[in-house]
């Protein structure tokens, strides 16, 4: 008995060395299935498109400040959100920039880093620049588009989440490749602009059916 005893005060002191030893593991989150990526052609009557995928909605800004033209891009499943601006050049495209970059650079107290990736595209007028925002910033990425001329399209993505970079990681990379596959497929509707200079004007937007 006294060894069974013996062996049973062994066991009950290499048990709590092990207590001593333990490390608490990470915080994990859960797994994200991700869809396949299908694209729609978003075209209006407003002068450009582009192409979005499925699992996204295209919606006119019903902001009571929002411009013609002005959509947002959402993802409902992530509860992300694309915001487009669109204007009509009226001699201002340094301040149009100027305000571009303004925005951007206001992320940089949360940002680990900002990198800007140039978009030329001489054959359809299209020239930009995307600010890919790093760290926990509110917005991840943004970005321009302009024929340098007549058209002025500005684009932000937000979550409707707390900044958590660790947690929105997977479904920012995710949407990422959405956003640059909508700035390289954007087109400009060059005869849908001139209808719109001779009108005086830009009419209401007509929404894209689903």
């Amino acid at each position: 008995m006294k060894i069974w005893a013996s062996i049973l005060c062994l066991i009950f002191l290499a048990s709590c060395m092990d207590n001593d030893n333990y490390v608490p593991k990470r915080k994990g989150y859960f797994r994200i299935d991700f869809p396949e990526r299908h694209y729609i052609k978003y075209s209006s009557a407003c002068p450009f498109n582009f192409d979005y995928p499925d699992y996204a909605q295209v919606m006119k800004d019903d902001d009571p400040q929002a411009e013609p033209c002005w959509l947002n891009i959402v993802f409902p499943r992530y509860k992300a959100k694309i915001y487009l601006s669109y204007k009509v050049i009226n001699n201002d495209l340094k301040e149009l920039l100027d305000e571009c970059r303004m925005f951007a650079i206001k992320h940089e107290v949360k940002a680990s880093a900002i990198n800007e990736n140039s978009v030329i595209n001489s054959k359809e007028h299209i020239y930009g620049l995307i600010y890919d925002i790093q760290g926990n910033a509110a917005s991840n990425i943004q970005f321009y588009l302009t024929d340098s001329t007549k058209n002025f399209v500005r684009g932000a993505l937000y979550f409707y989440a707390p900044p958590n970079k660790d947690s929105l990681e997977p479904v920012l990379q995710f949407i990422k490749k959405d956003v640059y596959n909508i700035v390289q497929s954007f087109r400009w509707a060059q005869d849908t602009v001139t209808r719109f200079k001779l009108r005086g004007g830009i009419p209401p937007i007509v929404n894209n059916p689903r």
